[in-house]
């Protein structure tokens, strides 16, 4: 049922709503940057401290493979409670967390951190791993308060706000923790990151979120199984189209696991760990500029199809930074990748929070970070000891080197760059066949119906 807002209070309502919302981007922020720190810091310090590529591909892995198990138990969680109440347990988890894993780097024996045979190491990975997890649960509530508090016409922009909030985190992610691991180490970055998860639970505590209690009637999420698999794929099916396009995100994040191994280890062959956190911040201002650009802009009239040419373009950029062993490329292909991935990021929340209803956002959200996450775990695991056994003495001193090393050059980080090389192409193909496909055509349409419908949540009423 639709609700139309016409009086000066409602007006007013509408205006206090908006607020809420740019308080839950600013706190996001805060709490993303706080999360993204440690496990910044955490992979180049266990990096340079081992110099493995398997080492990093193993966490990589591990985080993964937190991060798409938690999606659909977080995202029904939502579904069933208050979006504060979500929030709030999120902090304070990421918190204790945090908390416990500093305690264990203190009464660690000396020598036994980060030494991947010792178990203290894998109990603080795993702490810091969680706590940085627990931050998803208020990223999924905080996809659905754009339905509860924004506008219908404004959902794009809305996202595209949240994109920047994750830009500039990232950016003062990168940087920072490069400098504090080169420059103060992991002790003091863990006692940064407490101070500022507590500061982040404080600020949280003192916003008021207002939700309709109707709304929360009217759902059956309070039935819900704490991993409502079976409502999710209900709620996904019933729009023709979507479960195509989160299979095709599901298969961008496959071939996206080889970032996630080989990222890092390829940036810190090329520069200094200070440097190489320098690079992605300036880098990660892309993902800023995109933010921006979807806040003030918005996504045109077809966010399906404008995912699809973001998809496009990121693929083809895999390509070719890779080319040439220098941090020039890498600079500049990055910061027109992150660039596009708020663009790709705010399509997809843009389609979900238009075709699905308020009461199932959350385990939808929740579902589709389960899959399309699922598969960069496998990538993640292969590609690191792939690399390290195969493909880095391929391009060393293995045939590869004979071949093409005498201009595509030698090294590990030639290994590398040829990987992320065949993944940009696989990327891309498959990105041509779908904008070609039936399902991009239905779900094209069923958006466009959709913007002809009464809203389905919002600040202008459930």
């Amino acid at each position: 049922m639709s609700v139309h807002r016409g009086s000066d209070s409602d007006h007013g309502a509408g205006r206090r709503d908006l607020r809420t919302f740019h308080l839950l981007v600013a706190n996001t922020l805060l709490g993303g940057t706080a999360n993204n720190f440690l496990w910044f810091a955490l992979v180049f310090w266990v990096y340079l401290e081992t110099r493995s590529v398997v080492a990093t591909s193993v966490i990589g892995g591990v985080y993964m493979l937190l991060f798409a198990a938690s999606g659909i138990y977080f995202g029904t969680f939502v579904d069933r409670h208050r979006r504060k109440t979500s929030m709030v347990l999120s902090s304070v988890g990421s918190l204790a967390s945090f908390l416990l894993a500093t305690i264990v780097y203190l009464v660690a024996p000396e020598g036994s951190l980060p030494s991947l045979s010792q178990s203290w190491t894998w109990v603080f990975i795993v702490l810091v791993l969680t706590g940085a997890i627990s931050g998803n649960l208020r990223s999924i509530a905080l996809s659905t308060t754009v339905t509860l508090l924004v506008p219908v016409e404004r959902h794009d922009r809305a996202n595209g706000l949240v994109g920047t909030a994750n830009g500039v985190a990232f950016a003062l992610t990168s940087v920072f923790s490069g400098l504090a691991i080169g420059l103060l180490g992991m002790g003091a970055s863990l006692l940064i990151t407490v101070v500022a998860a507590g500061l982040v639970t404080a600020h949280l505590l003192a916003i008021r979120i207002d939700q309709d209690a109707a709304s929360q009637a009217e759902s059956d999420a309070g039935n819900a199984p704490q991993a409502d698999f079976r409502g999710a794929m209900r709620a996904v099916r019933v729009v023709p189209g979507l479960l195509a396009l989160l299979l095709f995100s599901t298969f961008n994040n496959f071939l996206a696991g080889v970032f996630m191994a080989l990222m890092d280890p390829y940036g810190l062959e090329l520069v200094s760990v200070e440097v190489w956190g320098i690079v992605l911040s300036i880098s990660s201002f892309g993902f800023i500029v995109g933010g921006v650009l979807v806040a003030a802009r918005g996504l045109g009239s077809n966010p399906v199809r404008t995912l699809l040419l973001a998809n496009l373009a990121l693929w083809t950029l895999t390509i070719v930074f890779p080319i040439r062993a220098s941090i020039v490329p890498v600079v500049i292909g990055f910061f027109v990748f992150m660039t596009l991935i708020p663009v790709a990021e705010a399509s997809e929340q843009t389609i979900i929070q238009k075709v699905v209803p308020f009461q199932e956002q959350g385990r939808v959200f929740g579902f589709a970070q389960t899959i399309e996450t699922a598969a960069s775990p496998l990538t993640t695991f292969l590609v690191g000891p792939i690399a390290q056994a195969w493909v880095i003495p391929f391009m060393t001193d293995g045939s590869g080197a004979d071949t093409i090393g005498t201009w595509f050059g030698t090294g590990p980080d030639r290994g590398m760059a040829l990987i992320f090389i065949v993944a940009g192409v696989i990327g891309l193909a498959v990105t041509i066949l779908a904008l070609n496909s039936r399902p991009y055509r239905n779900l094209s349409h069923r958006y466009e119906q959709t913007k002809r419908e009464p809203a389905l949540g919002g600040a202008d009423g459930t």
